[in-house]
């Protein structure tokens, strides 16, 4: 009886979640980050998926009184919001040795539920937009890695991964991450700019970490949309743009640099032992892609080069990015 009493429960939350009217009207956004978009070999961070629900909240939606609640925002202030949902995959570059692998990073499979907040605030030539992230997940064998990985080689006929009995072990984490970007718009000739810098900072027992970057958008229609997208361990798409507004295109470039002070990727597990490489503290990525919307779509791409995370990495990484969002 209890448990069919939790059922009903659980189905009318999810009813009134559905009807609400933040669900009346948003981008829905797929994002998909695999080596195999970039280089083609399976290594490292091997794949990730992200299904994330962007809208602007409504006078009385919940998200607000949580704006109001925090230092620094408010409900009045807050342009939009989202939710979002993902897995993501890392192994060592030789998925065929069975033994572990003590030098290369360890096998993990993580999965994660996300709200986002953010403000965007056009200024005097410049456009400011800040987000605000927070995670829950769980790392290890209940996040589904090595089943999502075993059954997708099997269906593409790609090697069999041997190594997931030496994955992290499970542990639930936490994360909170901030980041503002300052963009200073301009044109090129016939084609609209821009760029500027950006800071921010992650907090939890998954990532910590400060980072700053540099970003540049050129093309078409960037009044119209904002965000470069983000790609792991930024937490959501990043990537907004106005509905019916006709054919648009951009391209962006993005440096961003992180002092890495606890990866549970790298470090291992927090409270137990497992397998552990030697992390290093400073961490790049530069990324550069194409972004094209029409109407109610978008489509992008990112390719991006990763320096080395890890003491005994023997070369950088590689990865690609792709995302597509449509209006519902």
């Amino acid at each position: 009886m209890k448990g069919h009493t939790w059922a009903r429960t659980a189905t009318l939350i999810a009813l009134a979640a559905v009807s609400s009217s933040a669900w009346a009207e948003g981008l829905l956004t797929l994002k998909s980050e695999n080596d195999i978009f970039a280089h083609g070999d399976d290594g490292h961070y091997t794949n990730g998926i992200e299904l994330d629900w962007s809208f602007e909240p409504s006078r009385d939606h919940w998200t607000r009184s949580l704006a109001d609640a925090l230092p620094g925002w408010s409900a009045a202030a807050l342009d939009g919001a989202s939710y979002r949902f993902g897995q993501q995959i890392y192994t060592p570059n030789d998925i065929n040795e069975r033994n572990l692998i003590a030098d290369d990073r360890p096998y993990a499979g993580v999965l994660y539920a996300g709200l986002s907040l953010f403000d965007d605030e056009q200024l005097s030539g410049w456009r400011r937009t800040t987000g605000l992230y927070f995670d829950v997940g769980l790392v290890g064998p209940g996040a589904g890695g090595r089943t999502v990985q075993k059954n997708f080689h099997h269906l593409i006929d790609s090697d069999d991964p041997k190594g997931w009995h030496n994955q992290l072990n499970n542990e639930p984490f936490v994360n909170v991450a901030y980041e503002t970007a300052w963009w200073k718009q301009g044109r090129f000739g016939s084609l609209e700019t821009e760029y500027g810098p950006s800071v921010g900072f992650a907090l939890g027992n998954l990532y910590t970490y400060a980072a700053s970057g540099l970003g540049l958008r050129l093309g078409q229609g960037l009044d119209k949309s904002f965000g470069i997208p983000a790609v792991s361990p930024s937490q959501g798409s990043q990537v907004f743009f106005r509905e019916n507004s006709g054919f648009n295109w951009y391209v962006f470039a993005n440096l961003e640099g992180r002092l890495m002070a606890y990866n549970m990727l790298l470090d291992g597990n927090t409270f137990e032992d497992s397998h552990s490489v030697d992390r290093k503290p400073w961490v790049g990525d530069a990324q550069l892609g194409l972004a094209l919307s029409w109407d109610r779509w978008l489509l992008t791409y990112s390719a991006v080069w990763r320096t080395h995370e890890f003491e005994s990495q023997d070369e950088s990484d590689q990865f690609g990015s792709i995302t597509l969002s449509t209006w519902l």
